[in-house]
């Protein structure tokens, strides 16, 4: 039951969302790529402005290899922006730019779900990482405590897939809102500017959801085992 179940049907349609949702991403960014932005701000410039208008005037900015590398440190309190980027004047790059200082603002302000994601993270990372040998060795030995915990283990990395979802929107609302406040943007790129950062939304949707089938795949089978005994 554990590699045929009628749950995979489904996670199978999930798993190709996901694909299609990767695919989405890196066209939509290269598409909007191509569009100058009418403020002429490179991703720096509208992420350094970004910062010091929200008084983080001491975190980084550094440009990092790689393609939608892009990211906010939180540890080392930095922003690290791809070099496609951290140069260019185009629509994708200072949407990028601006929802990665997103988490940076998020951060300043304690943001509540950013906070608890923080907080789980060392319990994830040790939890994600037994929960798949935990889960094979229960079903193959049919040892349902073991499925047990591999579940619970499980479900951790679930949750911290959902914790992240408000964290990713409520950063791209941020950087959208001060993009045009500050005017960054004129009011007819706002369209771009949401298509970039939506389609970027949509990885972490696609693979929450991948997970949460997952896990009550797991659930569903821990129970009819439990039936049958």
């Amino acid at each position: 039951m554990l590699f045929f179940h009628p749950m995979d049907f489904l996670i199978l349609i999930a798993f190709a969302v996901s694909i299609w949702a990767q695919f989405r991403v890196r066209g939509t960014f290269n598409r909007w790529a191509g569009v100058p932005v009418s403020s002429g701000m490179t991703g720096y410039d509208a992420a350094r402005r970004m910062l010091d208008a929200n008084g983080l005037h001491n975190i980084p900015i550094e440009p990092v290899r790689g393609t939608l590398s892009d990211h906010y440190d939180p540890i080392h309190r930095v922003v690290r922006l791809s070099e496609s980027v951290y140069y260019e004047r185009s629509i994708s790059a200072i949407s990028v730019a601006c929802h990665e200082v997103g988490h940076a603002i998020q951060h300043q302000k304690h943001y509540p779900m950013l906070v608890l994601r923080h907080k789980m993270f060392p319990v994830v990372n040790f939890a994600s990482g037994l929960a798949p040998f935990l889960l094979i060795a229960g079903f193959l030995f049919h040892f349902t405590g073991l499925i047990g915990v591999g579940i619970i283990f499980f479900s951790a990395a679930v949750a911290f897939q959902l914790v992240t979802l408000p964290v990713e929107f409520n950063a791209s609302n941020r950087a959208r809102d001060i993009m045009v406040a500050e005017g960054f943007i004129r009011n007819e790129e706002e369209r771009g500017v949401a298509k970039v950062l939506n389609a970027a939304a949509l990885t972490y949707v696609a693979a929450a959801l991948i997970s949460l089938l997952e896990l009550i795949k797991y659930i569903m089978i821990f129970t009819s085992s439990n039936n049958d005994d």
